[in-house]
């Protein structure tokens, strides 16, 4: 191994050891929840309509 596949290696392992933060995912909308979103928006944009 050269000195920078050595280097690369470390590195890559201390990456791989750092702690990730918890990431909180945000629970996915239901699909009648979109579906409701996309219906609503369809409305306000239908011509004719006071904004």
């Amino acid at each position: 191994m050269d000195r920078i596949d050595h280097i690369f290696c470390a590195l890559s392992q201390r990456m791989s050891n750092l702690s990730h933060p918890g990431h909180v995912m945000p629970a996915p909308e239901t699909l009648s929840s979109l579906i409701d979103k996309v219906n609503a928006a369809k409305r306000r944009y239908q011509p004719g309509m006071d904004r």
